[in-house]
């Protein structure tokens, strides 16, 4: 390897994942690999996504807000240039920037910013379209892990009877990632390579094998009470949480663990989805395995964080035993059995004839110490993990940052780490300018993190300033907290600030208007009359 070689970027998200489940992060969650980057990297404990999967994709990938991107909502097209349900061409990826300096790009995994999924259908917005050179992974944002529907390579659809006997999703994003960093060594060793990872570990269903499940065999039993007082003595003898910050209340549409029902399906729920992590953390090893045998590692910049908070969404409604039979799934198993779908609790989930979440308690869970979930912007929504491992760069093993930063910084960083510019166009088009700010000073600690931070999701809105956070969840008023006194949102101030709220309600709706966020109830009527015109 050349000494002058510009260093490799490892960009791996994972997928419904909340703040603490990582063992580095105080979770029950067994995560070697992870807490092996944690230990020789930096942890940081205040960085931010957009509370959903497809506009934190995009975001990620861009530098900019989502609904500049086009991908304000979901994959549907509402006419509007916020809400296009597709990456549009006024913005380029980090794959499209550090091309210019000679980098190899490739991905593995979910895609999920594309409307446009069909294997004949229009493709101007998948990987192989917007920079990367080589594309393993599904276009949509969930899959059957042993059956994946919209599996693709490059441009190319994969079909269920092309899969080989075994084959599950996890293990398949993680080997064709190890693949892409053997295959650029052998061929284009002297020039660097970005490789996004995009696991949809731990997104429902509910899907892990068996020794995985065991592993975790009674591991929740304390249930979700008592698991989130031990996560918060954890998170604050780890230093990632200050002493005074209170534990939220239980979700109120939970029973306390000592009154809920169908307790033994409950924690299979959680094993589930702890093993979930665990089969991803071990690809994850084995990608820091290829990275080591081609003598990358310590010229590779290595950065691991969810796209959003813990996700409460309980599948065909609350627990209740129901009529199977109206629960058949239209999709088989890959040996072609019935997929039972719904979280029923005469059904244990993990096997491939299931497709169950983990619901709202443990999502709860996820989210110690904070506030509810994916889809709203209070801290349960939007707090990632952030691990940032960079032997030639980072000095500090070990170490916690808490600075503040938001997903438009990751474009930011790795335009700083390969050293490719952010051009005014891109194919000939003016693209819009970067949002987002290095993290690079950071890494050692020189940097104070982003002074203003804006999310919009479904009408779930905030502005953070300083210490001080707006927020509202959609029809509510606006909340007030002071994050350094209470980052658990517990204390609203809002009566007391007034001024406050008024000089961050104005910076907010500036911001809004400048990036095409439309009110959330004013683009459902909008969706209606559209409908109402077909």
């Amino acid at each position: 390897m050349s000494e002058s070689k510009k260093p490799n970027i490892v960009l791996i998200l994972n997928d419904d994942m909340g703040f603490s489940d990582l063992g580095c992060y105080g979770g029950e969650v067994n995560t070697p690999n992870l807490d092996r980057l944690a230990a020789g990297g930096l942890r940081f404990t205040q960085f931010y996504n957009t509370a959903r999967c497809c506009p934190s994709r995009a975001s990620m990938l861009t530098g900019l807000h989502p609904h500049q991107t086009g991908v304000g909502h979901m994959m549907g097209d509402d006419g509007l240039e916020g809400y296009r349900g597709d990456l549009n061409d006024r913005c380029i990826t980090i794959a499209d920037a550090v091309k210019s300096e000679g980098y190899g790009t490739y991905m593995s995994g979910k895609w999920h910013i594309s409307r446009h999924t069909g294997p004949d259908g229009p493709k101007h917005s998948w990987p192989c379209q917007r920079g990367f050179d080589r594309y393993y992974g599904i276009i949509t944002g969930a899959a059957n892990f042993w059956k994946p529907n919209t599996l693709n390579r490059d441009n190319t659809r994969i079909e269920h009877d092309e899969l080989p006997e075994g084959y599950f999703l996890t293990d398949a994003i993680s080997d064709e990632a190890v693949n892409f960093i053997h295959d650029h060594h052998h061929k284009n060793s002297e020039t660097p390579f970005f490789t996004y990872v995009a696991y949809t570990a731990p997104h429902w269903p509910l899907h892990a094998h068996e020794e995985d499940i065991a592993e975790y065999n009674g591991r929740f039993s304390a249930g979700w009470d008592q698991l989130r007082e031990e996560r918060l003595d954890r998170m604050r003898e780890m230093k990632i949480l200050d002493e005074s910050w209170r534990l939220t209340d239980r979700d109120p549409s939970q029973r306390p663990w000592n009154e809920a029902e169908y307790k033994e399906w409950n924690q299979r729920r959680m094993e589930v989805y702890a093993a979930q992590i665990t089969r991803m953390d071990a690809g994850i090893g084995r990608i820091i395995n290829a990275l080591e045998e081609t003598g990358e590692l310590d010229n590779t910049l290595i950065l691991f964080l969810a796209d959003n908070g813990g996700c409460a969404e309980e599948l065909g409604g609350p627990p209740a035993v129901r009529d199977r039979d109206t629960h058949i799934s239209t999709q088989t198993t890959s040996d072609g059995k019935p997929v039972y779908r719904g979280n029923d609790p005469s059904i244990m989930p993990g096997p491939e004839t299931t497709y169950q979440s983990y619901g709202v308690p443990w999502a709860n869970l996820s989210n110690t110490p904070f506030r509810l979930y994916k889809h709203w912007v209070h801290e349960g929504g939007i707090a990632t993990p952030l691990i940032a491992h960079f032997p030639k760069a980072i000095k500090t093993a070990g170490e916690l940052r808490h600075q503040p930063g938001q997903l438009p910084d990751i474009m930011a960083t790795c335009l700083d780490i390969s050293g490719a510019s952010y051009p005014e166009q891109h194919n000939g088009k003016p693209i819009l300018p970067l949002e987002g700010t290095s993290l690079v000073p950071i890494f050692d600690d020189k940097d104070n993190g982003k002074e203003i931070l804006l999310w919009e999701h479904e009408g779930n809105c905030a502005i953070r300033h300083g210490d001080m956070k707006l927020v509202c969840r959609f029809p509510g008023d606006w909340e007030l907290y002071d994050l350094q006194a209470e980052r658990t949102e517990i204390n609203n101030i809002a009566d007391k600030h007034t001024e406050k709220v008024k000089e961050l309600d104005g910076l907010y709706q500036d911001w809004a208007e400048r990036c095409f966020i439309y009110p959330w109830d004013k683009l459902q009527e909008h969706r209606r009359q559209r409908r109402q015109q077909k």
